[in-house]
């Protein structure tokens, strides 16, 4: 990928030394501050999105929707200004921001609809419209929508500008298969699981560029993961398996924990070429 225009060329520091890139909103490493893409990736991303859609359900139930969206506000915060603080991709900062984004991107839209009373057709509209412009924003002034070229502080704003929008996007495309459309949940995650193998195949068969093939993936795991999260937690008259959003919640707590620690510890999904030494988590 061409580098960004915004990226300059430091004075050499001493004779024979090569000049390295220096990016204009800061100095970052040369290296993508976000995770390689493996099958370790997309079975976190789902998790969390599962947890994101029952913690906020929970949250809203037991605070109220105004205490838990401001606390859900404080903790995204809190954790992006880790993630853009810290110099390189750390398992534990990223993730659990992803988390918070899972949590907030979820009340974001439910608020929209709950509080304000726009119908999940028009948020589906109103959000795609904003993940369009986003991007086109990004592609605008970057020349790249890759993730692997995340090193410069405006391509990480402009990121996580497209992970929450995805988010809010997510969420109301599945509420308006299971709820608008009454399809119910199972089938809603079903079809989303489906839905999910076309970028796939279509990037090896139909040349896909991967760039957009994982977008297109990345939207879908929202769907997805809250779909299946939601119908093990809501009561069986909604057509759920009756668990509670509390209990689920907890429970899909624990296989990203451990995931999570795997890849900390083993390094994984570090961006390649990076020194393991220099990738703690």
């Amino acid at each position: 990928m061409s580098q960004s225009s915004g990226e300059t060329l430091a004075r050499p520091v001493g004779a024979g030394r090569s000049r390295i890139p220096v990016p204009e909103g800061g100095p970052l490493p040369g290296l993508s501050k976000v995770p390689q893409v493996t099958a370790l990736f997309w079975g976190v991303k789902v998790l969390t999105t599962g947890m994101g859609e029952t913690a906020s359900d929970y949250l809203g139930r037991t605070l109220g929707p105004i205490p838990a969206g401001s606390l859900g506000l404080a903790g995204l915060a809190a954790l992006l200004i880790l993630q853009f603080r810290t110099t390189r991709y750390r398992p534990w900062i990223y993730w659990s921001a992803i988390v918070m984004v899972s949590v907030f991107g979820t009340m974001a839209a439910d608020v929209v609809h709950v509080i304000a009373g726009i119908p999940y057709t028009v948020s589906v509209i109103a959000f795609s419209a904003g993940l369009a412009a986003i991007l086109t924003a990004w592609y605008a002034t970057e020349g790249t929508l890759s993730i692997h070229s995340v090193r410069t502080r405006r391509r990480e704003t402009f990121y996580w500008a497209t992970v929450l929008a995805t988010f809010a996007l997510g969420t109301a495309v599945g509420d308006l298969t299971a709820g608008t459309l009454h399809w119910g949940y199972l089938p809603s995650a079903l079809l989303f699981t489906a839905l999910i193998a076309v970028p796939a195949l279509s990037g090896r068969f139909l040349g896909l560029n991967a760039v957009a093939a994982f977008w297109w993936a990345y939207v879908l795991t929202r769907p997805l993961g809250a779909s299946f999260a939601d119908w093990m937690g809501v009561s069986t008259a909604r057509g759920g398996l009756g668990w509670g959003t509390g209990p689920v919640t907890l429970a899909l707590i624990v296989p990203i924990v451990l995931l999570v620690g795997y890849l900390a510890i083993s390094h994984k999904d570090t961006p390649a070429g990076r020194p393991a030494k220099d990738a703690t988590a």
